[in-house]
C-alpha cells in the first residue's frame, strides 16, 4: 500500500486548463464514488479550489498509474492532454506535499491560511461520503496538527502580504480597538471586498460601502453587515469615518483636500487613517499634508508587503524543518501499522497453543495427577511450543550465514552481549 497525489495548480497550469478539471460540490460525490470503485483505490480525498485540484489516494502498491486516466475520463478530457500540467507524488513525497499545502507553503500567497480551511472541507466531504478511512484519515488529521504547529511556532502568518490585509493591519496599529471605529470603503472590487472581510473578521464597529453603482455596494454591504451608499452621499458620511480605504477605476481623484478638511473639522481633529490603493490615485496627494491624517498610497503598502514577504520566507524555512520532522513521525506510525497483522498472528498462535495446553492440564488434574507435576509440565511444554519455530529459524539463518535475522532476534528479545 502507498500514498499518491496527483495535482494541477497555479504554478503548473493556466486558469483555462485549471477550470476544466474543477470538482464543484455537486460533482464531488459522484467523483469520489467513481474513484473509490476502482479495486486498487482504498481511500481517496479530492481537494478542488480556484488555484488547485489535487487527488490524494491510498492505493495498492502496483496501481499508481490509474489516477491520471481516471481524471481525464471523469472530466471528458482527451487522453494525455493534462499530463504536461500534472504533478505526481508518492510515498514520503506525497505526505510531505500535503503538509506543505496545509501550511500554505505551496500557495500563490506564501503562508496564506485559507487553504487549510479548504483542506478541512475536502476532508469532511470525503469522510461523509465514506471514501476516507483509518489511514488517509490519520494522515489528514496529522496535516491539521502540523499546520497548527507551524502557525504557532513560526511567523509564517504574522505579516500581511496582500494590499487589503496590509491596510487593515496598519489600521489596527493606529486604532487599537477597531470595535469603536467606523470604516468607509470606496469601491466594490476585489481589493475592497478583501479589506471589508478583513475588517469584519477583526471586529470593526461599522462598515460603510460607497460605490458608483449602488447595487454592487449593497451586495458587498450585505455580505459584511455593512451599509451601502452612493458616491454622491460620501461627503455626508466622511466625518463618520475613522478609516478610509479607496480602490476605484476612476481616472480622476474622487476625494479632495477640501472635503477631508471639512470632515476633520466636524470630527474635532480626531485622526483619520486613509489608504489609497487605486492607480491613478483616488485621494489627492495633498490630503497627506493635513494634520491628523495618516495617508498611505499603494507604493507605501508594497514596501510593507515586500518586507513582510521576506519575513515569511524566513519563517517558511523553519516550517519546512517542522514538516520534514512530522512527515518522519507519520511514516513511523505507518510502519507500526505494517507490524499489526504480524503481532495479531503471533498472539493468535500463542493463545491457541496456550488454550490447548490448559485444557490438557485440566484433564490431568481431574485424573488425579499432582498439581505441581501438571503445572511444571504445562510451563515446559508451552515454552517449547512458543520457542520452537523461532529457534529453528535462527539455527537455519546461522547455517545460511544470515546475521540479519540473528541481530533482529537480539533486538526483539532485548538480549545483551
Amino acid at each position: 500500500m502507498q500514498f499518491v497525489t496527483y495535482g494541477i495548480n497555479h504554478k503548473t497550469a493556466p486558469i483555462h486548463i485549471r477550470e476544466n478539471i474543477v470538482f464543484n460540490d455537486d460533482a464531488l460525490p459522484a467523483a469520489l464514488t467513481s474513484l473509490t470503485q476502482h479495486p486498487s483505490v482504498i481511500e481517496a480525498v479530492i481537494l478542488s479550489t480556484c488555484n488547485r485540484t489535487e487527488i490524494y489516494c491510498y492505493i495498492d502498491n502496483d496501481s499508481d498509474n490509474i489516477i491520471s486516466p481516471w481524471l481525464h475520463q471523469f472530466h471528458q478530457q482527451t487522453e494525455n492532454t493534462l499530463d504536461q500540467f500534472l504533478y505526481h507524488h508518492q510515498g514520503d513525497d506525497a505526505i510531505n506535499h500535503l503538509f506543505r499545502v496545509a501550511c500554505g507553503l505551496d500557495s500563490m500567497v506564501l503562508g496564506e491560511p485559507q487553504i487549510l480551511g479548504q483542506i478541512k472541507t475536502a476532508y469532511s466531504h470525503a469522510l461523509n461520503h465514506g471514501s476516507l478511512k483509518k489511514v488517509l484519515g490519520r494522515l489528514f488529521q496529522h496535516a491539521f496538527t502540523v499546520a497548527k504547529q507551524v502557525r504557532t511556532d513560526t511567523a509564517i502568518g504574522s505579516s500581511p502580504v496582500s494590499v487589503a490585509f496590509a491596510a487593515v493591519s496598519l489600521a489596527k496599529q493606529i486604532f487599537s480597538k477597531l470595535s469603536d471605529s467606523t470604516a468607509l470603503l470606496i469601491g466594490a472590487g476585489e481589493t475592497i471586498e478583501l479589506a471589508a472581510r478583513h475588517l469584519r473578521d477583526n471586529g470593526i464597529g461599522r462598515i460603510i460601502i460607497a460605490n458608483r453603482t449602488i447595487e454592487r455596494a449593497h451586495n458587498l454591504a450585505m455580505a459584511v453587515n455593512g451599509y451601502a451608499i452612493s458616491l454622491s452621499e460620501m461627503p455626508t458620511h466622511l466625518p463618520e469615518a475613522d478609516i478610509v480605504i479607496s480602490s476605484t477605476a476612476s481616472q480622476l481623484p474622487i476625494l479632495g483636500k477640501g472635503a477631508v478638511e471639512r470632515a476633520l473639522k466636524q470630527r474635532k481633529r480626531r485622526p483619520m487613517f486613509m489608504v489609497d490603493v487605486a492607480v491613478p490615485r483616488d485621494i489627492e496627494p495633498e490630503v497627506g499634508n493635513l494634520e491628523d491624517v495618516y495617508l498611505y498610497c499603494v507604493d507605501d503598502l508594497h514596501d510593507i508587503i515586500d518586507e513582510n514577504l521576506q519575513s515569511r520566507r524566513e519563517a517558511a524555512q523553519q516550517a519546512e524543518e517542522i514538516i520534514n520532522t512530522q512527515a518522519e513521525h507519520f511514516m513511523a506510525w505507518i510502519r507500526t501499522q505494517d507490524a499489526v497483522p504480524v503481532i495479531t498472528a503471533i498472539r493468535e498462535r500463542a493463545e491457541s497453543d496456550s488454550e490447548c495446553l490448559v485444557n490438557k492440564a485440566k484433564k490431568q488434574l481431574k485424573q488425579g495427577l499432582p498439581a505441581e507435576q501438571v503445572i511444571s509440565e504445562l510451563a515446559r511444554t508451552l515454552t517449547k511450543k512458543l520457542l520452537h519455530e523461532p529457534s529453528r529459524q535462527l539455527r537455519q539463518s546461522g547455517l545460511d550465514t544470515d546475521n540479519n535475522l540473528i541481530e533482529a532476534a537480539r533486538s526483539l528479545f532485548n538480549i545483551k552481549d
